[in-house]
């Protein structure tokens, strides 16, 4: 009987370690096109969010990294990209978290020109729930695109919340938790750009994207 069981523990443990070798061989292999779909799709994203128009650099070359945990929920550096026309600085877009989710946190990026006006918030990864608060997902629902044209001044502070909570922007049926952590994430993050614009605006490029 002990043999018989030391026989099938036996068994298990090299299937488990057969199994493991042969996951970290496949994720070896497709690291590099994994990586590369990646930054194809932030370079997507930020083509949406900021477009071609205003700008004529590389988007997804000129990234600097912000660690401001106040302001981007997260205790990291987070990168966010310069658009730049002649050289000259036109626009910023950076990632940043909503820490409060119904389902943890949610990332996102918010896209803001020179004057602190918002070109288009995008939402990168989330776990919220589907058919409720997914409609942060512009596949799912038209809502992120409310950030549009919007800006925070000393006049309009207090709109910068849901609707529920007396401000202008839509909740979710049923699902309130969502759109709330959601429009405080990119008010601190529009906060934030407005209190440091000079110094984002002119910071050197330092840092590779890079999503190991």
């Amino acid at each position: 009987m002990k043999r018989s069981i030391a026989k099938n523990g036996s068994l298990l443990g090299l299937f488990a370690l057969g199994c493991t070798a042969l996951v970290a061989m496949v994720n070896h292999l497709t690291f590099e096109q994994i990586k590369e779909q990646q930054d194809l799709e932030l370079m997507r994203t930020l083509h949406q969010i900021i477009p071609d128009e205003l700008h004529d650099n590389a988007l997804i070359e000129h990234c600097i990294l912000i660690h401001n945990e106040a302001a981007l929920g997260i205790d990291e550096p987070l990168p966010a990209y310069i658009a730049t026309r002649q050289q000259e600085p036109v626009a910023i877009a950076i990632e940043t978290i909503a820490p409060n989710g119904y389902n943890g946190q949610i990332e996102l990026i918010v896209a803001i020109d020179i004057n602190g006006e918002i070109l288009g918030v995008r939402t990168l990864n989330h776990n919220e729930t589907p058919g409720l608060g997914d409609k942060i997902d512009l596949r799912k629902s038209t809502w992120v695109t409310a950030f549009s044209g919007q800006e925070i001044n000393d006049n309009n502070d207090s709109d910068w919340a849901v609707k529920k909570d007396g401000g202008q922007f839509d909740q979710f049926t049923g699902a309130t938790i969502t759109p709330r952590a959601y429009v405080g994430a990119v008010k601190r993050t529009l906060l934030y750009f407005n209190a440091n614009k000079a110094e984002l605006l002119t910071r050197p490029a330092n840092c590779e994207v890079s999503y190991e």
